[in-house]
């Protein structure tokens, strides 16, 4: 194992993680697509699961064939994966995209009266001077714009449909999400039986899904009832109402995920070790799609880690995990509006408080999907620091696996690497005595930071420690901080006792603690503390 620049051995993991060793069932791997494309277009966390029940619990009442209603299941879970496409530019045109996507997917051009309520009350999400003009903006540019739009989000489906090796019925399906019975929807104002059967009962399963929100059953049935021959399959819409028992029985479950595994018609497809990274590549450019400067960035880091892990020591399955965790860190960024991410100056304090959130979010997603809730201790911690004051949970280095400390340096280095609207690129040197700054303040892991920057190509740093320690007054701490007396320290180091009282009196003037037992939770609460013989950290 390499060692650490002090010589310790670095503190290296937590608990393997079961999502990358090949028993993922596919299902459980698309809902977390599914509930991060939920997040970006604001219509409830697990609107995409209970889509999903609801679509594969009509097409089994119906009867139809196996494969059609594979289709119709897994479609219904990637209904959104392309959304974020074009989430820049209805960012820019609109202010807030998650409001926007929410407010396009109960849009009814084909009902007049309906059509006309929805467009006067456009722009809630604005304050109300402004929603006049975003109503006549969204008019004004939504003939030219929506089809171009629509074809964004069609290439984004099928590069994912390509590269999960989903088949060409379910991007077709995808493709047809914004199309409609009577023709006009969009992009390609396809018509009728022109659009698949499965993806009529997409469709037709949302709309069941957004009204049963509002206001239950009796809602669920109108709405379909309402927009029979206009966007959705009339017979359709009739074989809905006859089998509305067996359709929306999904919606009285207690745990919709759980309804969506229990509806995929078997067998049930289960990831081989690899294909996971491949799906979490793609979640990852859905998540960097979310602002203009940060396409790539999620990719990026997950290489950076990866090496830095190699570096550090850690095996292969726990690089693996690493790289699945670094993958996903930022999937939350899809709940927070591309505006955000793309403003030059300063946020306000709630823009601020949803920028620090998406970390919660990104655990969020990961935690409700059980092969994937052990990458979440990890790719949720990835603005967590050493001293606590990171976000989201403001979480002590301590808790704080290494890995967690891995992927939080690779972050802050790339990051640094990459222009953002508020600030330039730093060179690499630059970013690298960054990175090594915030070590020596102690609010990230030297060790890590000092894969990080080797494995970006540079030398290691020198090690730096937090409140200006050297590195010798560190091995002294850790040892105190076992409890050995001056003279077992002495000997372990090979110096004079006279020698460790000296440095354990540096320790308490820079640690500003008076004590062994304080100076020894200033070890551990900035992460000092290397795991016992044998053991691995916590």
């Amino acid at each position: 194992m390499r060692t650490s620049p002090t010589g310790a051995a670095p503190r290296r993991t937590i608990a393997p993680m079961a999502a990358t060793d090949g028993r993922t069932r596919l299902t459980e791997a698309l809902a977390a697509i599914s509930l991060t494309t939920d997040l970006a277009t604001g219509v409830g966390f697990e609107k995409g699961l209970r889509e999903c029940a609801v679509a594969s619990a009509l097409a089994e009442a119906l009867g139809l064939p196996a494969a059609e209603q594979r289709t119709a299941h897994v479609a219904a879970l990637l209904r959104s994966v392309g959304c974020t496409s074009h989430a820049v530019e209805n960012g820019a045109a609109f202010g807030d995209d998650v409001a926007f996507e929410a407010v396009l997917h109960v849009l009814d051009p084909g009902d007049p009266a309906v059509f006309a309520a929805q467009m006067a009350g456009f722009g809630a999400w604005a304050a109300p001077e402004r929603r006049p003009a975003l109503a006549r903006h969204f008019a004004e540019v939504a003939p030219a714009t929506g089809p171009q739009a629509a074809r964004a989000g069609c290439e984004a489906s099928t590069a994912v449909c390509v590269r999960l090796g989903l088949g060409d019925a379910v991007a077709r399906a995808l493709a047809e999400v914004y199309e409609r019975w009577d023709g006009l929807g969009i992009p390609d104002a396809l018509a009728g039986e022109a659009i698949s059967l499965p993806g009529r009962i997409v469709q037709l399963a949302e709309q069941a899904v957004l009204a049963h929100a509002r206001g239950g059953r009796r809602a669920a049935l109108a709405e379909v009832a309402r927009r029979a021959g206009g966007q959705l399959d009339p017979a359709l819409a009739a074989a809905f109402a006859e089998h509305a028992g067996a359709a929306l029985a999904p919606l009285d479950a207690p745990d919709p995920l759980a309804e969506a595994l229990a509806r995929e018609p078997p067998p049930p497809r289960r990831l081989a070790a690899g294909e996971l990274e491949r799906l979490a590549f793609a979640l990852a450019a859905v998540a960097d799609l979310k602002g203009a400067w940060l396409t790539g960035h999620s990719p990026a880091v997950a290489r950076l880690a990866d090496a830095a892990a190699g570096l550090a020591g850690l095996g292969e399955r726990e690089r693996a995990d690493l790289r699945v965790a670094a993958l996903l860190h930022d999937i939350g960024r899809a709940g927070v509006p591309s505006s955000v991410w793309d403003r030059p100056g300063p946020i306000g304090p709630a823009d601020a408080e949803r920028v620090r959130l998406h970390p919660y979010w990104t655990g969020r997603v990961l935690e409700r999907v059980p092969a994937l809730a052990g990458l979440a201790p990890v790719a949720a911690a990835h603005h967590e620091r050493l001293d606590g004051s990171g976000y989201h949970r403001g979480t002590r280095g301590g808790d704080l696996p290494f890995p967690a400390r891995l992927l939080a340096a690779a972050d802050v280095l790339q990051a640094s690497c990459e222009p953002r609207p508020h600030r330039p690129a730093l060179t690499l040197g630059e970013a690298a005595r960054a990175v090594g700054q915030e070590a020596r303040d102690g609010r990230l892991d030297p060790d890590a930071v000092g894969a990080v920057v080797e494995a970006a190509g540079l030398p290691r740093p020198r090690a730096a420690w937090p409140a200006g320690l050297s590195t010798r007054e560190v091995e002294v701490l850790r040892l105190a901080a076992r409890g050995l007396p001056n003279k077992a320290i002495a000997a372990e180091l090979v110096v004079s006792a006279r020698t460790v009282q000296h440095h354990l009196a540096s320790v308490y003037d820079k640690t500003g603690r008076r004590t062994r037992g304080g100076a020894a939770m200033f070890a551990a609460e900035h992460g000092l503390l290397p795991p016992p013989p044998g053991g691995r950290a916590a």
